[in-house]
């Protein structure tokens, strides 16, 4: 699929569109304004509903780091649509890699309670993402890329009918690791879906500043395979073209295991991270032009026009999406932490030196109580 199948330019000139030449099915309203994937009802609502989740998701992880019960938390807010999809689109044994925003994936893939562990500081959650095939949440941006063709890799040499998918923000294609990767990936036929995350900015370095490609799409064509640019902020959109990546990448469209590069098109509404303030080198004025093309409501939007959900359904949504927040909190806040545990894979055969800290920190608590060593804010 190319830039040039899209019809991407909306017809109603009173909505701003900030995107560019992006493929596109549904317009700022919900309006279809292209073709429209091939899902049952059910599917679809089931993508609203893990949107509305991460929504809320993020405003409560908000509201929790605020109150210092978890740690610096990056926000999604605006780019929901793009995680959210893209893991629809693929098949529940694909594992998904991600850099640290992409909080959807998680969501569409069960939400368990283990993710805000992490975030809480508990290496027990990233464990728990193993039984979703998920990934862990990566810091080093791009580093997580080399693996996802390594595993794309091994999947092709054991005839496993298997996707590496690959999230990572603009910022990352400034990096070594995203260009090794994506060299192999084209060079091995690794049947790999890249999906970069533009929303403009990698923290408060604008996109035309790490490059002077007119788009991140466009780099694909150095490693010899296609990239796509699409509305990031279109859920359908998005899954269309990360699923026909995934036929692409199994093989199913040519017969040949073809890599994709896709770069979604988005905004991320809120800062970087909580310990960001991107008041600093952004312009709210520009920002509003994003908001008309929120992806919740347009998805929404879309939803009531086809009669799939109406108002009972939508608040339906909102209560579930409230519900699972609040078990996912519960259960988290419920973890009792094993201060050993920060000793615990560090490496593969620990140090003496650090096997004397962790044995005297363990003696300390001993000594002097729990209680001692805990702190409230």
């Amino acid at each position: 699929m190319s830039d040039a199948d899209a019809g991407a330019t909306p017809d109603d000139d009173a909505v701003p569109d900030p995107m560019g030449d992006v493929y596109r099915v549904l317009g700022p309203d919900g309006e279809v304004r292209g073709e429209v994937p091939d899902l049952a009802d059910d599917a679809l609502l089931a993508v609203y509903r893990d949107m509305v989740t991460a929504r809320r998701f993020d405003e409560r992880a908000v509201s929790l780091q605020r109150q210092g019960r978890i740690g610096t938390y990056a926000a999604i807010e605006g780019q929901e649509a793009s995680s959210v999809a893209a893991t629809h689109a693929l098949r529940r044994d694909d594992p998904v890699f991600y850099q640290y925003r992409e909080h959807g994936a998680v969501i569409a893939r069960g939400f368990p309670a283990d993710y805000l562990a992490y975030w809480m500081g508990h290496e027990s959650g990233t464990a728990g993402l193993a039984d979703i095939d998920v990934f862990p949440l990566n810091i080093g941006i791009g580093a997580h890329l080399p693996h996802a063709v390594g595993a794309a890799m091994a999947f092709d040499y054991r005839d496993e009918d298997r996707v590496a998918c690959a999230h990572f923000g603009d910022g990352a294609t400034s990096e070594g690791d995203f260009h090794e990767a994506l060299n192999f990936a084209g060079v091995f036929d690794a049947p790999s879906v890249f999906v970069c995350h533009n929303n403009g900015w990698a923290i408060s370095v604008p996109r035309e500043e790490q490059t002077a490609s007119p788009t991140l799409a466009e780099k694909a064509e150095a490693y010899g395979f296609e990239g796509v640019r699409v509305d990031g902020m279109d859920p359908l959109a998005v899954y269309r073209v990360v699923n026909e990546a995934a036929r692409k990448a199994r093989g199913e469209t040519d017969g040949d295991h073809r890599p994709t590069l896709i770069e979604t098109v988005e905004y991320r509404f809120g800062a970087h991270t909580t310990a960001d303030d991107p008041s600093a080198y952004r312009d709210d004025d520009a920002g509003e032009a994003w908001r008309a093309w929120d992806p919740i409501p347009r998805l929404e939007g879309f939803l009531r026009n086809e009669g799939i959900a109406d108002d009972d359904a939508i608040e339906a949504v909102r209560e579930e999406a409230d519900d699972r927040v609040a078990a996912v909190i519960d259960e988290a806040e419920g973890v009792e932490a094993d201060p050993a545990d920060m000793f615990a894979d560090v490496y593969a055969e620990t140090p003496a030196e650090l096997e004397r800290q962790k044995e005297g920190l363990l003696a300390a608590i001993e000594r002097h109580g729990r209680d001692a060593f805990l702190r409230e804010e």
